[in-house]
């Protein structure tokens, strides 16, 4: 795998295409049967499947449950890793309007005087495009975790744990030159910019982020049956708690409504116009490539993966109880938000269904 020395910023710029219109032979009856068709195969207590084309959006719910007093389409849901997407727009919005660069040492914020010297300090950019070296989870997670593994393991891990542990690590690798996935590293970040700024995390998002893109049906934290969907087990009988992330907040506590979560898909199709549009097109950029052929291309929100006409790009997310998929195409002016509240089992459709979807459109 081969990274480059400052994966962000410094990045080449995007050479993808913008948003074109919608391909022929796509109409709007044809793409409902494909998004019915997905949610029969999420086999799902809940399951929504939201797409927009063009800005034009089809919506399919259901689910092995019954309907309850409010429609699934406009309940929130926990998209699990795919807050990593928010993240990264986050820190791209703050780099756009000049406070940070993302060369900032992390430990410079959370622990004066503990961190690593420079060359080899982690970065904010390393955090966010998981170079930092940091593994996915502290050492002392599991053993602090297990006792609530089956409810809420991160709950069970407080942001002073997390900042605590990052600045005790040292990485195997010097920063920026490996890729290895890392919900440590990302929550780092969040504990990172909330310092940096002197602004909570919540509010650091909610002001930079979800006000600005009009996103009032996202939140951090679940408040009540009427305005959040319910998680289940694997069988799909058992509801499960919400999902408490603790000190890993920046790395997986985002729930939101589809409506919502296509519309941030849609600013990123299309930035154009967008007060973010700068972050935005910073986040589509790709910052290094990995694996035989470097065929595996990352952004600094994004995995990106080649299709027919242009690239996709793409986040998936799980909790203990629920699944989300969100992805666009600049190509074809395509976005995609799928959400359901069934817990992720080996060979799922779910994942595979939205990925399809997403790469055929």
């Amino acid at each position: 795998m081969t990274a480059p020395a400052t994966p962000w910023p410094g990045a080449p710029p995007d050479t993808g295409t913008e948003t074109a219109p919608p391909r022929a032979g796509h109409d709007a009856a044809g793409l409902r049967d494909r998004l019915e068709a997905a949610v029969d195969a999420a086999d799902a207590p809940d399951a929504v499947f939201a797409a927009s084309r063009g800005g034009h959006r089809v919506v399919c719910a259901g689910g092995t449950a019954p309907p309850g007093p409010v429609p699934r389409q406009d309940l929130r849901y926990e998209i699990g890793s795919a807050t990593k997407a928010f993240t990264g727009l986050l820190l791209a919005a703050l780099i756009d309007s000049g406070p940070l660069t993302g060369r900032e040492p992390a430990a410079a914020y959370l622990g004066p005087g503990r961190g690593r010297a420079a060359p080899d300090a982690v970065t904010l950019g390393h955090l966010i495009t998981h170079t930092s070296g940091l593994p996915c989870l502290p050492a002392g997670f599991y053993a602090r975790a297990l006792p609530g593994w089956r409810t809420n393991p991160y709950a069970r891990y407080p942001a002073p744990r997390v900042i605590d542990a990052f600045l005790r690590y040292r990485p195997r690798h010097r920063p920026g030159t490996r890729w290895r996935y890392s919900n440590f590293g990302v929550a780092v970040l969040g504990h990172a910019l909330a310092a940096a700024t002197g602004t909570p995390w919540e509010d650091l998002l909610t002001d930079r982020v979800l006000r600005p893109l009009g996103l009032d049906g996202t939140a951090l934290n679940a408040t009540g049956a009427h305005t959040d969907a319910v998680g289940h087990t694997k069988d799909g009988e058992r509801p499960v708690p919400a999902f408490d992330a603790g000190g890993f907040q920046a790395a997986g506590a985002v729930r939101a409504t589809p409506h919502d979560l296509l519309t941030f898909l849609e600013a990123h199709a299309d930035p154009g116009g967008s007060v973010l549009a700068g972050a935005l097109r910073a986040v589509r950029r790709p910052v290094l490539r990995r694996g035989l052929g470097h065929r595996h291309v990352h952004t600094v929100s994004w995995f990106r993966h080649p299709a027919d006409g242009g690239p996709m790009y793409f986040h998936s997310g799980a909790t203990l109880g629920q699944q989300a998929f969100i992805g666009f195409r600049p190509d074809t002016g395509t976005a995609l938000a799928a959400v359901c509240t069934r817990r992720f089992r080996p060979n799922d459709p779910f994942t595979a269904a939205a990925y399809a979807f997403l790469s055929e459109q």
